[in-house]
């Protein structure tokens, strides 16, 4: 009890210090702005009239006057930023057949190294600890053995993910392929000729004026650069909308050879994708769902440790795959304390930086070995989209961020249900959240990526509306039957998160 009593009085005392550092000036002004009134209403009535007939206007001076008050509104309504909103996004939801369940990925890969057992084992072992469920889906080429990785395959695959989401966005918003006036598709390691921005255009028809951008290479967190690109596009044509695609196309890019460092991605990468509407027109403004308010871009490629960390080559056999480095999670740590030094000061409150501030100063003049002050960022946000890169990715977030499991549910149940779909991970996330009813108007999402290079990239949106519980999307059969998701009480976590005799987050203790 004096414990829980000390915590109590502690947590109240933290809320007045952020409430008062928070509301400074309206504190301060209020006070003055009561004696103020109380001064005005002692004087008698013939006292404020010849308060009044003392003040001499000139006509010079007001003229002057009202031109600069329209001149300094003028330029600064001028230069303010276009407002970007995010009018809604579709995500693709594989089907049924491209199912891969534990049992049939082992299966596989019994089969196709079967000269190599010890490879099969690592890939086990991967696959418990990984987050993901059995559920997840590999495209029709992958399931074959051996598997068939042909451009013909991959362009499929292309084209059914992309063309699925496209169309799930026309419908939800009613966009026609004529109404759109920008077009970014980002796809880090398939990159055909003629692109595949070009096979969107040549699908819908779209029109011959439209500005096009093909990104490829950039990794998991390219979603978010194209987001960033799609804003500065926007913000120097008026009236325009602009449609970003984020996808991972497997097909290609399966591993078939023994080295560890490279099977690792076969068992976190998943098929997936998603189409996003962006709009500048003021007539949007009131549908939107959201609206842009930061983009934050960091990369380390200077450093050769970054740069390294998650490389394409080829391995002794001349296998072609993705290698990635033990250092990843130190290096992607690095990658996140810069990108964090720079988006807090424009979202966190006035009471954290404060503390951020008096103790950078205390362990620069007083005791370097003070610990570091970490900012409270669910001071700044109610809802966080992490990159569900894999569960190690989340864990390291949540513990560097002090989140609570309700923070980072909808990156564990993304990974668990759809894998690592690379850039539009972040939006099967959004998506977990509105499916779940919980995106209130007003409501900050910070979504949080990291990619080769190696990059972190981190966007803001605000809430615009209060969004209904969709009746359609990725989680439409799954978010409430049989209470499936979220899962903390499934084996997975009880065995991975929660030792035996500790509490879960659903309030029971683990056997």
């Amino acid at each position: 009890m004096p414990h829980f009593s000390n915590s109590v009085k502690l947590k109240y005392v933290k809320l007045g210090y952020q409430y008062l550092v928070n509301h400074i000036l309206t504190l301060t002004l209020i006070p003055v702005m009561a004696g103020v009134l109380i001064e005005v209403l002692r004087l008698g009535p013939a006292e404020i009239v010849n308060l009044w007939n003392s003040l001499h206007f000139d006509l010079v001076q007001i003229s002057c006057s009202c031109f600069f008050i329209i001149f300094v509104a003028t330029v600064y309504f001028m230069s303010k930023p276009r407002s970007i909103y995010l009018v809604d996004y579709a995500c693709y939801k594989p089907p049924v057949t491209c199912r891969v369940p534990f049992a049939t990925f082992m299966e596989h890969s019994r089969l196709n190294l079967s000269n190599n057992p010890k490879s099969v084992e690592f890939q086990m072992r991967i696959l418990e600890r990984s987050g993901l469920g059995e559920e997840t889906c590999l495209p029709p080429a992958i399931h074959y053995i051996p598997p068939t990785p042909t451009m013909e395959a991959a362009r499929g695959e292309a084209e059914i993910v992309i063309f699925s989401a496209m169309d799930s966005l026309f419908k939800k918003t009613g966009l026609k392929p004529k109404d759109i006036d920008i077009l970014i598709v980002n796809c880090s390691l398939f990159s055909p000729t003629p692109s595949l921005s070009a096979m969107v255009i040549n699908k819908y028809k779209l029109r011959s004026n439209i500005k096009s951008f093909n990104l490829s290479g950039m990794g998991c967190s390219a979603g978010l650069i194209s987001i960033d690109l799609a804003r500065d596009l926007l913000q120097v044509h008026p009236n325009s909308n602009a449609v970003v695609v984020s996808t991972e196309i497997i097909t290609p890019n399966y591993y078939q050879g023994k080295e560890r460092a490279m099977l690792l991605p076969n068992c976190l990468f998943r098929m997936g994708g998603a189409a996003i509407l962006l709009s500048n027109r003021r007539s949007e403004r009131r549908r939107a769902k959201y609206r842009l308010v930061h983009v934050v871009r960091t990369h380390k490629g200077a450093d050769d440790k970054a740069y390294r960390c998650v490389f394409e080559e080829e391995d002794k056999e001349g296998n072609v795959g993705i290698s990635l480095s033990k250092d990843l999670m130190a290096i992607a740590g690095e990658a996140l304390k810069s990108n964090i030094t720079t988006i807090g000061p424009l979202v966190l409150p006035a009471s954290e930086q404060l503390l951020f501030l008096l103790t950078l100063i205390g362990r620069k003049i007083f005791n370097p070995k003070w610990k570091p002050y970490i900012p409270d960022f669910k001071q700044a946000f109610e809802h966080f989209c992490i990159h569900a890169g894999g569960r190690a990715v989340i864990d390291e977030l949540q513990k560097n961020l002090q989140l609570s499991a309700e923070h980072v549910e909808a990156s564990r149940m993304t990974l668990h249900r759809f894998g690592n779909t690379s850039s539009s991970s972040l939006w099967y996330e959004m998506s977990y959240i509105e499916a779940k009813g919980r995106m209130k108007k007003g409501d900050r999402v910070w979504q949080i990526a990291f990619g080769s290079g190696f990059k972190c990239n981190s966007a803001v949106w605000k809430c615009n509306r209060t969004i209904k519980t969709p009746k359609d999307g990725p989680w439409a059969d799954c978010i409430h039957s049989l209470h499936r998701y979220p899962i903390w009480c499934s084996l997975y976590l009880l065995i991975n998160v929660h030792p035996p005799g500790e509490n879960n987050e659903c309030g029971k203790t683990t056997g």
